[in-house]
């Protein structure tokens, strides 16, 4: 069975004034009952035994890490939870030694996976891949100067601002706004900086 990828035009990461190209796979959703199917059909484990397996592995990989621990599974990869703040509870700018917030505001909010080199080399070798298409860069129709003017009206009025609130304001797609958004907290001059990082990283007007 083959797999199929899209060309996908992104825009300029170093500054060259070039847009690039990244490859991406088009995928099919496969359901857990499809998936425990396809592990029974070798014949040597029952369905039954095999459900047992992944939910024995689903509790203890939970309870794991809600312990602190990062868990790696040979062949498979690595496992860590991810902290965050609670819904409604904005980020403290960092002030050492002083703190508004407390264990109650802050929950697991997603699991960091890194993946076993082992699973890599062995879907890239099974893997057959044929073109399915291309996607074209989207060009912006405002200047740079007026999408940041946009976005200082925009944290006017909210006192942060994430990456998908940029591409909505300026029509950008969220990977264009994310490199966008990093050059303007980048400048002084913008008015516009950043707090926290990762899935976390929030856009703030900048104090004078």
């Amino acid at each position: 069975m083959y797999a199929k990828y899209i060309k996908k035009e992104i825009a300029d990461l170093n500054g060259t004034g070039h847009t690039q190209a990244i490859y991406k796979m088009k995928t099919q959703a496969m359901s857990h009952d499809e998936f425990v199917d396809l592990c029974s059909r070798e014949g040597a484990m029952p369905k039954d035994a095999i459900e047992g397996v992944l939910t024995l592995i689903h509790d203890k990989l939970a309870l794991s890490m809600a312990e602190g621990f990062s868990v790696k599974i040979n062949g498979l990869g690595t496992f860590i939870a991810k902290l965050g703040m609670r819904d409604g509870v904005l980020p403290d700018a960092f002030e050492p030694g002083e703190t508004k917030h407390n264990a109650k505001n802050i929950k697991v909010t997603g699991v960091s996976y890194r993946a076993d080199k082992e699973l890599i080399s062995n879907t890239s070798r099974k893997c057959v891949l044929i073109k399915e298409g291309e996607s074209r860069l989207k060009k912006p129709t405002t200047t740079l100067e007026e999408r940041i003017a946009k976005a200082r009206k925009f944290l006017e009025e909210k006192p942060l601002m994430r990456v998908m609130d940029y591409a909505w304001l300026t029509g950008l797609s969220r990977t264009t706004a994310s490199i966008e958004l990093r050059k303007i907290a980048s400048d002084p001059t913008s008015g516009i900086t950043s707090t926290g990082q990762n899935s976390q990283k929030y856009y703030c007007l900048r104090k004078v």
